[in-house]
Formats: C-alpha cells, structure tokens, sequence
C-alpha cells in the first residue's frame, strides 16, 4: 500500500556564508527518490537524487555546487541537504519530497539567515541600535542613526550621539542587536576632562 505522509514544519537558523543542513527524513525503502525544492513563485529545483545517484538536470544555478546529500545515509532513510556558502537569497521555505515503494513524504522546512553582529561584512536581519547609560539616567540621548543595505543584502548601521559638557562621569553604551545576538560599544566621558565644546560626537559602527 502507498502511503502519502505531510510532515511538520521545521525551523532552521543558517550563519551567512557559512554551511547549514537542512534535515530531512524517511521511511527507508526500496529505490528513493529526493527531490528539494524552494518553495518561491517559480519552485526552484536545489536537489535531486533518483536512480541511485545525484540528478542535476533541474537544478537552478544559483545552487550550483553548492549541495549535497549524505549519500551513505540515504538507505537508512536520511534526505538531509547540505547548503554550503549560504547567501541571504537562500531565505524561505524549502520542500523535501521523499518517494520509495512504500510511500511518499513532504517535509517542510524554512531557512532563516542570520549574520552577527560581530561580522565585519554586515548584519542581517536588519538591527535594532539603542543607546543606554551606566547607571541609568534620564537624559535625553538625541542621536542620529543611518542604516544602509550592502549589494549581499547584509546591513551597515552607524550612530552618532549628541553629549553637553555636563554630562559626564556616565558611561554612554550603543548596543546592536537581532534577534538572535547582539554587541555593546561604551564610552566613558570623565568628569575631569575639559571639553572646549558644547557637543560632543561618539559613533558605533558595524560595516565593512
């Protein structure tokens, strides 16, 4: 009898540039077929695996040499993908659909791409920047904050903040953050030290 199955949704967290594995399983049998696909406007094709070897006929070129299954795992009922060098265009949703004699499977997974804050390229997804004291106090931070978006699609941010003569003997901290990590900057403006200004400019950089 031919079973057709419709897994979970599974939720993976991919680091840019790097390689990710996207899991996916089955009931072990008889000559599998693989097949992943991007689930987008057109459905990319970004793996398949038929006739007991890898079939690259279909596959779009952005993936190009860039998959690969672990084929001593495949009879044991393992489709997992191997992604390597991921960009932030691989984000969304993928299908992988498994086929042997004793049924087929959909598993659905969707490719989240996270770029630290402690890159150098870039920050993705797009970040949230604060600015705090230490202690706390209730001065208005006034800053001036810009936000540009590289040709990778990875975010530049810089901030700049406005300080008076009168405050200091504070510690002023811009923090960077995702939703996954997140990177302090501090100053520290003695009160001993003469500025001969009324204003004064830090600035907290992540870009290239």
């Amino acid at each position: 009898m031919l079973v057709n199955v419709r897994s979970m949704y599974t939720e993976v967290s991919c680091v840019f540039m790097e390689s990710c594995i996207l899991p996916c399983s089955f009931q072990s049998g008889a000559d599998p077929v693989i097949h992943w696909i991007k689930e987008t406007a057109g459905n990319l094709y970004v793996h398949s695996y038929y006739s007991n070897k890898d079939q690259f006929g279909l596959q779009d070129q952005r993936f190009r040499n860039r998959t690969s299954l672990f084929k001593d795992q495949i009879s044991r009922g393992n489709a997992s993908l191997q992604l390597t060098g991921v960009e932030v265009q691989d984000q969304g949703k993928y299908r992988c659909f498994t086929s042997t004699m004793r049924g087929n499977k959909d598993s659905l997974i969707n490719l989240r791409v996270d770029a630290s804050t402690s890159s150098f390229l870039g920050i993705y997804p797009q970040p949230d920047l604060t600015w705090s004291t230490r202690p706390p106090s209730n001065l208005n931070l006034q800053n001036q904050t810009s936000i540009q978006q590289t040709e990778q699609q990875l975010y530049n941010i810089s901030s700049s903040l406005i300080l008076s003569d009168s405050e200091t003997d504070l510690i002023y901290i811009c923090t960077i953050s995702t939703h996954s990590n997140s990177r302090n900057t501090t100053l520290f403006i003695p009160s001993k030290l003469n500025l001969s200004i009324t204003t004064r400019w830090c600035c907290c950089f992540v870009s290239d």
